[in-house]
């Protein structure tokens, strides 16, 4: 009987139809980063003073200047305070200039925000400052709470409607919610539109990846993690061009709105998992879709060999079969706290882009401009050095960078940008690796489940991120010594797992147990062979 491997090598196993698919699936990672637009580009703390004007109805020309002089209290160095104003009273204007007012009270009737970099944010429009300050914090963890959601939710949703419509329907969510969170006239609605955003988020960056994988042959599997990723860089460079030139947070939410209305309209014509297909015994459809697959790519399949394919019922023990094995335990334990660790890190330096000093647009394409390139790279080197070689090199630099952020001066905004991107190119990059990996050292059984789980510690990650800059409160030190050290111990662990790279993915749990010994290629066995053993062969 025929396996989908060997159809493939029949059909084209990085053909037309499977880089046209690639580019499909790889066009919204390029959109994906807008989503983070109203988090990332704020000012948690903007030039800003209590609004006062209950003072203007006993005087309507009263000037800006006497305005703040007469209602606001002044800080110990002498400015305005931006937290506090003296409690309203009901008496004329020569009283108020005459006996003054001393008793302060928290800003009543909002805010003025004054010399701010951006036209509005969520920020200035739902007054998160002061003793709201932290709201910002929990607006980024909801964003990321519903990230891992997604995942939790449509890794299942694919194993038993398929992987297209689990690509699909995220399109969907992030569309409509997208605009709903434009739309929010307030704090909680924002919050609820921006977790379904976050749902979809999670739910395509999962699927997509598995859908270009499954149709992908043993020499380019890589491309499915490392193109999705190299997309999401260069939208990172198109979201620091888009909030330079848009400055309201709500008309960056309607422009992604816009961008996901034309990419829901062709994601609904991208064909389905013939893995899928073959695994639910729906053949017929599978062979339907093969043959497709051969005329975009000029080949042509015997039908001979779609009468004997293989069909594949998969194991329905899923993660129980995973936690019984001790050597698949291991891998997948290693791989989870490598995933969830780099991707603390890579938030919770995310989510700082405008602290580090230089400006947020120029940080931002830095950002998204050297991630590029190390996407490129991590292709190449992943054939060349192999995963293990990659994952551990990749995740110990990314951590060492971070703890050299420590040593940098605070003023030092060139270097602390400088080995903040560093960082950023590295555990990205291990990002990249470990989802090659999730698929790689599985069997197909548990395949879905494994990367799914991957995906759930991935986004706890960023969950976790800004939650944890918060203890910056008690010194800009703690965050970074977390995450570093996270990213220094799973990278040290990384010595556990064995090479994948050139063998086929495993069928079976012991074909996984047994990795290690299936390193040699093909063709240094067959020279291995004694000749007459190879002759009897012939």
């Amino acid at each position: 009987m025929a396996e989908f491997g060997e159809i493939l090598r029949v059909i084209g196993d990085f053909g037309r139809f499977q880089k046209l698919l690639l580019l499909a699936l790889c066009v919204p990672n390029a959109i994906l980063s807008f989503h983070f637009a109203s988090v990332f580009f704020t000012q948690s703390d903007p030039d800003r003073h209590c609004d006062t004007d209950w003072v203007l109805r006993a005087d309507p020309g009263l000037a800006a200047d006497e305005q703040r002089n007469l209602t606001l209290p002044r800080e110990e160095d002498g400015t305005f305070s931006r937290c506090r104003m003296f409690v309203p009273v009901d008496w004329d204007i020569e009283s108020i200039r005459r006996f003054g007012l001393n008793e302060t009270t928290g800003c009543r009737d909002g805010w003025v925000y004054r010399n701010t970099l951006y036209d509005d944010t969520i920020v200035t429009a739902f007054d998160l400052v002061c003793d709201q300050s932290r709201l910002l914090q929990v607006a980024q963890a909801v964003l990321m709470a519903g990230n891992l959601l997604g995942c939790l939710l449509f890794g299942p949703f694919a194993e038993s409607f398929g992987r297209k419509r689990a690509a699909q329907i995220p399109v969907l969510l992030m569309l409509v919610f997208a605009a709903t969170t434009g739309l929010s006239p307030n704090f909680p609605l924002y919050l609820v539109s921006q977790f379904m955003v976050g749902l979809g988020y999670g739910g395509y960056r999962l699927n997509s990846v598995i859908l270009a994988t499954e149709w992908t042959g043993v020499s380019k599997r890589s491309w499915g993690a490392c193109g999705t990723q190299l997309f999401g860089a260069a939208g990172l460079s198109l979201l620091a061009g888009m909030i330079y030139v848009v400055r309201d947070w709500r008309h960056a939410q309607f422009t992604t709105a816009a961008m996901f209305a034309v990419i829901a309209i062709y994601i609904w014509f991208i064909p389905e998992s013939a893995r899928w297909l073959m695994s639910r015994g729906r053949m017929e459809e599978a062979n339907q879709l093969i043959r497709k697959a051969a005329a975009i790519n000029k080949r042509e399949v015997p039908e001979s060999l779609l009468e004997t394919v293989a069909e594949r019922r998969e194991d329905t023990l899923g993660i129980v079969a995973l936690l019984q094995s001790a050597v698949l335990r291991k891998y997948f334990l290693t791989v989870l706290l490598a995933w969830f660790s780099l991707n603390v890190a890579y938030f919770s330096l995310s989510f700082n882009v405008a602290t580090f000093g230089l400006d947020v647009f120029l940080t931002q394409l830095v950002f998204g401009l050297s991630e590029v390139p190390a996407h490129v790279i991590c292709i190449w080197l992943l054939e060349v050095l192999g995963r293990k070689a990659s994952v551990i090199s990749t995740l110990l630099a990314g951590g060492l960078a971070c703890v050299l952020v420590l040593a940098v001066p605070e003023g030092n905004a060139v270097a602390v940008t400088t080995l903040v991107t560093i960082g950023r190119i590295f555990t990205n990059w291990a990002g990249s690796i470990c989802n090659v990996y999730m698929q790689e050292l599985f069997p197909t059984s548990f395949r879905q489940t494994a990367s799914g789980l991957g995906s759930i510690a991935c986004r706890a990650g960023g969950l976790v991120s800004p939650l944890l800059n918060m203890l910056a409160g008690y010194h800009r030190s703690v965050p970074t010594l977390v995450f570093s050290s996270l990213t220094l111990i799973s990278g040290a662990l990384c010595f556990l797992l064995p090479e994948t790279g050139r063998k086929e993915l495993p069928d079976s749990i012991e074909e996984a147990e047994g990795n290690r010994e299936k390193i040699i290629p093909i063709e240094r066995r067959e020279r291995s062979q004694p000749a007459q053993s190879r002759s009897t062969k012939l």
